[in-house]
């Protein structure tokens, strides 16, 4: 039986669960560092610290077949070498094959947006010099997510996604974001919504077929999901229970 492993800084990685359970049947198990909320304000030693020992705790306690961090920011800013690993990075490709205007937005975390690994990330990819990439910093977007507002408070979140993106968006013409944080899928319906000319690239699926590749022939005859926080219990519980899950949450420490 296929055992996974998804962790980050908090609840935004659940937007990689479902194209996961969509496409295999496993064991998921999802760990929220929430202590070390936010990743995107880390410096690349703290979150080379954080990562090491997450990693080494997740495997000495559930011993996965797949780790999945998912999170752009460690993903960008480390470069760790683990068999066992998939990270998440802004889907270029995709981008670049959809936009007309050739200007594409990567919308993520302050430290993931000013990090040299998503400068040399691009630059690696050797795309043509006629595409534009707009570094935006989405790290109160993130927050929207992680305090559950998007879910209590769907108004105040338009006016924090317009003070953000309306200028950047409309002024260069950009016609095509990739949604560089985990968090940022559970603002996708109103991003589409504020910005009905912008397309907006979700890596999730793109992760889930790498999952599927290195566990198809493990798959389980069943889904389980179990969550595990380094956090306050009761406070991921409702933020769980808002979004309709009703699974209970354990505590993990680092």
């Amino acid at each position: 039986m296929a055992k996974i492993v998804v962790f980050d800084s908090g609840l935004g990685s659940l937007s990689i669960i479902k194209p996961i359970q969509k496409i295999a049947k496993t064991e998921i198990i999802y760990f929220a560092d929430q202590k070390n909320y936010p990743y995107g304000n880390k410096s690349q030693a703290q979150m080379n610290c954080i990562i090491k020992k997450s990693l080494k705790t997740l495997q000495a306690q559930f011993s996965p077949d797949v780790i999945i961090m998912a999170s752009n920011t460690p993903s960008l800013m480390l470069n760790i070498r683990n068999s066992k690993l998939i990270d998440v990075k802004p889907p270029l490709n995709e981008a670049v094959k959809t936009s007309k205007s050739k200007k594409i937005g990567i919308l993520g975390t302050e430290s993931a947006i000013k990090s040299k690994g998503l400068s040399k990330y691009i630059k690696e990819k050797n795309f043509s010099n006629s595409i534009k990439f707009f570094k935006i910093n989405g790290s109160e977007l993130v927050d929207l997510v992680e305090s559950g507002k998007f879910l209590t408070n769907k108004n105040f979140c338009k006016k924090i996604i317009k003070k953000i993106l309306d200028d950047v968006i409309t002024k260069n013409s950009i016609d095509t974001v990739t949604l560089s944080s985990t968090h940022l899928p559970f603002l996708k319906t109103i991003l589409e919504n504020e910005f009905n000319n912008t397309q907006f690239i979700d890596p999730g699926d793109i992760i889930a077929k790498k999952v599927f590749r290195k566990i198809k022939n493990k798959q389980s005859k069943k889904k389980s999901l179990k969550f595990f926080t380094s956090g306050n219990l009761n406070d991921f519980q409702k933020n769980l229970n808002r979004l309709k899950i009703q699974n209970k949450v354990n505590s993990l420490t680092i």
